[in-house]
């Protein structure tokens, strides 16, 4: 498999309709059980977060960025659309060479 998503329902349901399975998270419970399922059973390639899931999730997200391990976490805005208080990669990029436009 090369994605897995984990979401809200309805769009754990969208990404369903293309062929991407995915698991249901509503609270921090849920979502670490979904991330865990993921990386230890499943094995994708890529792990879609929204936002909101990331958020639930942010010290294991960041343990397993740095880890440099597989798969690959990619975040997307979530039902709300993006979250304001969120950084993209390009602006923590930006932040951690110190480059501003």
């Amino acid at each position: 498999m090369e994605f897995y998503v984990i979401a809200e329902e309805e769009i754990v349901i969208g990404f369903h309709l293309v062929g991407i399975e995915g698991s249901i998270a509503t609270n921090r419970q849920e979502a670490l059980d979904g991330f865990f399922h993921a990386v230890k059973e499943v094995k994708p390639k890529v792990v879609i977060l929204t936002e909101e899931v990331a958020s639930l999730l942010d010290a294991e997200v960041a343990e397993w960025n740095l880890s440099g391990n597989f798969p690959l976490l990619m975040e997307i805005p979530g039902l709300q659309g993006k979250l304001p208080e969120r950084k993209t990669l390009v602006q923590s990029i930006r932040e951690s060479i110190g480059i501003s436009v």
